[in-house]
């Protein structure tokens, strides 16, 4: 199974967000290496950035990362061994699996954390990645770890 690999430190600074967001679905990006580890199979998270949820309609229940904040991050990240190699988002008062509207709105190769959001706590969450033919989100092995993450790791938010 593929795994994605996330520092305790960043892992909880997702759930943060998750908690001031609620209750509204909260989105952000994962960062990675350029390196060949982070483009295949196993994903170390890097660092991470917030994004505002601009859905125009019931936030509780999706999300929108405006396409402009993504842009300005991957030109930020030209040129310093990182990439954009995933997102993250919180599903309030729900499972944490990708609904049918996230597989709709997903690319092939990245990875996707979905974190299961309640009024008091972050009760799960799981690492998935969309199948080449967009048929169907697979589970990877989502790892967080009590590695130390440079203050540098939050790129923004």
């Amino acid at each position: 199974m593929n795994s994605v690999t996330i520092p305790t430190d960043l892992f909880e600074r997702m759930c943060q967000h998750a908690r001031e967001t609620y209750p509204d679905e909260c989105c952000g990006v994962l960062i990675g290496a350029t390196s060949e580890q982070s483009l295949g199979p196993d994903r170390e998270i890097l660092a991470l950035e917030r994004t505002r949820n601009e859905f125009d309609g019931e936030r509780r229940r999706r999300f929108l990362i405006p396409p402009e904040e993504l842009r300005i991050l991957e030109r930020r990240l030209e040129g310093s061994g990182r990439q954009v190699v995933g997102f993250y988002h919180s599903h309030p008062d729900h499972p944490a699996r990708p609904s049918q509207f996230d597989q709709d709105h997903a690319w092939p190769w990245y990875s996707y954390v979905v974190l299961a959001i309640t009024a008091q706590e972050v009760p799960g969450a799981g690492a998935f990645e969309l199948d080449p033919d967009r048929s169907v989100f697979r589970e990877l092995r989502l790892s967080v770890t009590p590695k130390p993450v440079p203050a540098s790791a939050v790129v923004g938010g």
